[in-house]
């Protein structure tokens, strides 16, 4: 029994060494963990003796890492999930899901198009906490605590698992009023407006495919404005200012209701892949892996559509 409760007693001391680094202080950390400051320092001074190291430079205000605090924060992490995943995993159907679970996710789906299944996912598991991450950049697992990331495009990283969800038809979309009163219908015609480029996926060049098959055609473009925002270029070819590729589904009420035009709707760009990607562990957290079913299950919806 001793020697039960100090594992447990030493996860509790890594899983508060955790909540300070992400909480930026000890008082911060104590809020979140529901205790109190001296509390947290106890901990935080038992794990350094435990250890022989200094973990952290502490403040009145902050605590930042030590490089050994730094090396000690992705072991911990790894350990954490792992001890929790081990007791979900051996207690079986008993124990819900419960926890938070760190999700980085694209600007434009994350505040869109993902908040569906995200909603479904916290209706059904009410012992899961969310932290929704809006981020584009590919996602640190161990520096930032992040369980899995949802990926527009290819995924370059050997290290991670990665379950492909769906993918994105893109097209190109223009104004009525720079347009005039004879769309472009061809590549050819396309060449010749002004341009706007998601920088993320294209910024020099346009790729455009028939929709039946066939050669692709290819041109130069000199973009007018480049962003890495789908909603900052969606607004600003709204405007007037030129057209541009965008994902289809960011379009589709401005085509309904007039607003914006589809352009040579017999070409379309190459269709983005959506993948969730996670780190690869031995023991997965019951959390984590609900989480996948529900957004596997919302890609397998969309791609049959």
């Amino acid at each position: 029994m001793k020697d039960t409760r100090l594992a447990i007693d030493r996860i509790e001391l890594l899983q508060t060494f955790v909540r300070i680094v992400e909480s930026g202080s000890l008082s911060a950390a104590a809020e979140r963990l529901d205790t109190t400051q001296p509390t947290v320092s106890r901990r935080l001074q038992a794990l350094e003796r435990h250890f022989g190291v200094r973990l952290l430079r502490r403040s009145t205000h902050a605590a930042t890492l030590t490089p050994d605090g730094e090396r000690c924060l992705t072991m911990a992490r790894s350990l954490i999930d792992e001890w929790d995943a081990m007791q979900e995993e051996l207690r079986g159907s008993r124990l819900a899901a419960s926890g938070t679970l760190k999700v980085q996710v694209p600007h434009a789906l994350g505040q869109e198009q993902l908040v569906a299944p995200l909603a479904q996912f916290l209706r059904a598991h009410p012992e899961v906490r969310v932290e929704w991450l809006l981020g584009d950049r590919p996602p640190d697992f161990a520096g930032e605590g992040i369980d899995c990331a949802v990926q527009v495009g290819e995924v370059t990283d050997p290290n991670v698992v990665a379950v492909p969800l769906y993918e994105l038809p893109r097209i190109v979309i223009g104004a009525p009023a720079l347009l005039g009163r004879h769309p472009p219908r061809t590549p050819e015609q396309l060449r010749e407006l002004p341009w706007l480029a998601l920088q993320t996926f294209y910024r020099d060049r346009v790729v455009l495919h028939p929709v039946g098959g066939g050669t692709a055609q290819r041109f130069d473009i000199r973009p007018r404005l480049r962003t890495d925002s789908l909603y900052a270029l969606r607004s600003a070819v709204l405007a007037g200012l030129g057209v541009a590729i965008v994902s289809a589904w960011l379009v589709t009420d401005d085509l309904r209701d007039g607003r914006l035009v589809h352009l040579a709707p017999g070409w379309r760009a190459e269709p983005l892949p959506v993948q969730l990607v996670y780190p690869p562990a031995r023991f997965q957290a019951a959390r984590l892996r609900r989480f996948l079913e529900v957004v596997k299950a919302y890609g397998q919806s969309l791609a049959a559509r």
